[in-house]
């Protein structure tokens, strides 16, 4: 062996052992992505939160679409560079409004439109324009992208703005839908902070691995539109292709919250119609072992709440009835569970205590997501064509026609169930009724305590510090 050789050999072995050096946080070039539609009362407050974070995006793209409002004025006045010092670092932030007019792909086309504006940066912010970062966000995000190479995307842990909500029943449907998110995210946090959704409301994403997917399905674009839930979608890709998607330790953002029960409903229907379609499509997809759960659980907890009304029925029309106190055992766990909840959030108050400990509350939305779920499941199962987009943005700007005739079909539907029922009851012979009431308990029992025991295993796992 010549000395040449072994200096060959020596190199190539040096440069197979060197790590490359991490880049820092100021070497990577992120551009913010904020589709907008008729957003002129919050535009300004999230594009304030991005030009006032640690660590600014170098470019923000508004994209306004299929707006009726003054939503491109307003953001209009933020047009130009911004430029900041922090920790002795310079940083320039350009914003860009631009005014899309009718988009026929409604946020899929905006979002795609800012993807050929923004695909030659490192990493691309998807941002809602009713999201308000909190200072750190995007450092936080930026630094845990790029610790970890294999992250493909990263989404901050999501909350909501209580001060929004006006009268008992905003208020009702604020904080419902900060204890459903709370929930949400722990699970998240606690499986080794993998997230089967990235949401659009605030989430990191890596420019190579996009392209990656791209290149995999086949398309010319990040966002497809022929799903109900173009985040998911998209998550799954890039799992499929080989990244992780993720939840961020401490990145946050406050996001909107429905505060009608039509805009409500419009948004769980879709959310849920986009997650059985996904599903249905790719049930062994392991990014959705998440919905088949969250989907499970909901029959369960719809089947065990009609079953028990059904049983109580039934048996004081036979004076039949006798309360048993271990029938108190799974709501008590479940004032628990959510008292656990409710501690775990940031910022949590004395008000989020009050309706973990009545109980009702919970249970009156857990019915709401109920309705939602089957409403969901049906408009799939029956091939329903209904834009859920069109009927979201509607619902949340108070267009079209209003929630009242749904839910009072709904109210119908039951009620006619329910008689029906009852009418058929009381054609057995009190044997029947017996025998069926017997089974009924046994299966509701056994339901029940498979219920109860999930509930006390997450109100007795560790937390590892995380706050949602």
């Amino acid at each position: 062996m010549t000395p040449e050789t072994l200096s060959l050999e020596t190199l190539s072995l040096e440069s197979l052992l060197t790590v490359p050096a991490k880049r820092r946080i100021q070497d990577v070039r992120v551009a913010a992505i904020l589709p907008a539609y008729n957003e002129e009362e919050s535009i300004a407050a999230t594009i304030t939160s991005l030009l006032a974070q640690t660590r600014p995006p170098e470019a923000i793209f508004v994209l306004v679409n299929n707006s009726t409002d003054e939503t491109y004025f307003v953001a209009r006045e933020f047009d130009g560079t911004h430029r900041a010092t922090l920790r002795d670092i310079d940083y320039a932030t350009t914003v860009t409004t631009i005014d899309l007019g009718d988009v026929p792909d409604k946020k899929v086309g905006a979002l795609n439109f800012g993807w050929a504006m923004a695909k030659e940066f490192d990493y691309i912010l998807g941002v809602d324009a009713d999201t308000v970062l909190d200072r750190h966000c995007l450092q936080h995000l930026t630094a845990e992208m790029i610790d970890d190479s294999r992250i493909g995307g990263i989404s901050a842990i999501y909350g909501f703005d209580q001060t929004v909500a006006r009268g008992p029943l905003q208020h009702f449907l604020v904080r419902s839908q900060r204890f459903q998110f709370a929930g949400f995210n722990m699970d998240n946090l606690l499986r080794s902070r993998n997230m089967a959704v990235l949401g659009g409301q605030c989430s990191l994403l890596n420019v190579a691995a996009m392209r990656r997917t791209m290149a995999e399905n086949h398309q010319d674009a990040p966002w497809v539109v022929d799903s109900e839930i173009e985040d998911s979608l998209l998550s799954l890709q890039l799992r499929s292709a080989g990244f992780r998607t993720k939840i961020s330790a401490k990145a946050r953002a406050s996001v909107g919250a429905m505060t009608t029960i039509r805009s409500l409903d419009a948004q769980q229907v879709k959310w849920n119609a986009g997650g059985v379609e996904l599903i249905l499509e790719k049930p062994l997809h392991p990014n959705l072992r998440l919905r088949w759960r969250e989907n499970l659980g909901m029959v369960a907890n719809l089947a065990s709440r009609v079953m028990f009304l059904a049983l109580v029925a039934g048996a004081l029309s036979m004076n039949a009835f006798q309360f048993a106190w271990w029938w108190s055992v799974p709501p008590v766990v479940s004032v628990l569970l959510n008292l656990r909840i409710a501690t775990s959030m940031k910022g949590w108050t004395g008000r989020d205590v009050v309706y973990a400990l009545l109980f009702v509350p919970g249970e009156v939305y857990m019915l709401m997501r109920g309705v939602h779920f089957v409403k969901a499941w049906a408009q799939v199962i029956t091939r329903t064509e209904r834009d859920n987009w069109a009927a979201q943005a509607n619902a949340e700007n108070g267009n079209g026609a209003g929630a009242g005739a749904s839910w009072l079909l709904g109210v119908l539907g039951a009620g006619t169930a329910a008689a029906a029922t009852a009418w058929g009851w009381i054609q057995l012979d009190v044997a029947w009724r017996s025998g069926l009431l017997t089974l009924g308990w046994t299966v509701l029992a056994v339901l029940t305590i498979v219920q109860t025991i999930a509930m006390l295993r997450k109100f007795v796992r560790r937390q590892r510090g995380f706050r949602v």
